[in-house]
Formats: structure tokens, C-alpha cells, sequence
């Protein structure tokens, strides 16, 4: 009995964050929550017993983003991984216009460029060590590509912002390849 009630009230989160990332998607992270219980086909009690407010509902979705981002990298090389942020941010504008938006220094912010960094630590080693890319290519710097990468964000359709998106991924992944000597 136990083991169903959570498994509902996991399922009711699921649906909550899914229906907060469309929502904030459609009419961005400022929308009424209303919209959000009403997506999600649940009472404004449960919302607020599973995320008390908008940044707890906002950091619930960044954590979600980057859980899948992890579980999706095992083993993906640096331009494999940054394909997979770069559609991830297309995916979910909502939780990069929060990335955006939040302190720095917010602890939620803070952590989440740690674990972008550590996510991206290996990947970029590889890179470096087969000349794959840049040698002075940092962690840090990888948190910044992937900012620039929201710019995908400015397409005004799904299939714009996918564009974008793949002609910034384009032109960074030139800008931090290994580069070509010329004689």
C-alpha cells in the first residue's frame, strides 16, 4: 500500500513538473501557477505540498534537466555532450531562462554549474589529450558555451530555436576544435 502511494505521488511530480515546463515554455517562468495546476490535472493543494513556491517548482525542473543531462552523457564525447545541451536547451526553454535569470551565487546556480563542470570534466580531458579541441579548453569555459547556446532561445517557433541552435552548436564547435595551422 505504501510503495503505491508513493509511486502515485511521484507520478503526481511528474506530472507537475511536466506540465510547469510547458506552461513556463508557452508563456515563460512568470505564468500563473493556475495554468500550471490546470495542465496538470491536479488541485493547487498538491502543487504546493510537492513545491511550495515558483523557485522551488523552478529548481525542481533545473534538477530534473540536469539529472537527464547526466544520465545521458555516460560515455559521450565533448561535441556529442554539447549536442546533447544544445537540444536540451531547445527542449526546455523555460529552465534556461531560469539558469539565466538566477543569482550566480544562488546556491542552486552555484551547483549547477559544478555539476555542468564535473559532467563536462572527462569529455574535455579526452578532447584535449587527441587534439580534438583546444588545449587551454577549460570546465569553466564549457559553462559559458553552453550560455551561448541559449541563444537558441531568440528563434520565434520550436523549429527556429532548433535551427539556431545547431548553427551555434556549429560555429562553437569550430571556435573550440583544435585549430587548423595554416602556412
Amino acid at each position: 500500500m505504501t510503495t503505491t502511494l508513493r509511486s502515485d505521488a511521484a507520478l503526481r511530480r511528474d506530472q507537475i513538473l511536466d506540465a510547469a515546463d510547458a506552461v513556463f515554455s508557452r508563456h515563460g517562468v512568470t505564468a500563473p501557477l493556475e495554468l500550471v495546476v490546470a495542465q496538470a490535472g491536479v488541485g493547487r493543494a498538491t502543487l504546493y505540498r510537492n513545491f511550495p513556491d515558483r523557485a522551488a517548482l523552478m529548481d525542481a525542473l533545473l534538477e530534473r534537466s540536469l539529472a537527464g543531462l547526466e544520465r545521458q552523457a555516460d560515455g559521450a564525447d565533448l561535441f556529442a555532450l554539447l549536442e546533447q545541451v544544445a537540444q536540451c536547451i531547445v527542449a526546455s526553454p523555460a529552465v534556461t531562462d531560469y539558469w539565466r535569470a538566477v543569482d550566480a551565487d544562488h546556491p542552486v546556480a552555484r551547483a549547477g554549474r559544478e555539476r555542468l563542470a564535473k559532467l563536462f570534466r572527462a569529455p574535455l580531458a579526452a578532447a584535449v589529450k587527441s587534439g580534438a579541441c583546444r588545449p587551454d579548453l577549460k570546465p569553466a569555459d564549457i559553462v559559458l558555451v553552453c550560455g551561448m547556446l541559449g541563444a537558441a532561445l531568440r528563434g520565434a517557433t520550436p523549429a527556429q530555436q532548433r535551427s539556431l541552435a545547431r548553427r551555434a552548436l556549429d560555429l562553437l564547435c569550430s571556435g573550440i576544435a583544435t585549430p587548423v595551422r595554416r602556412r
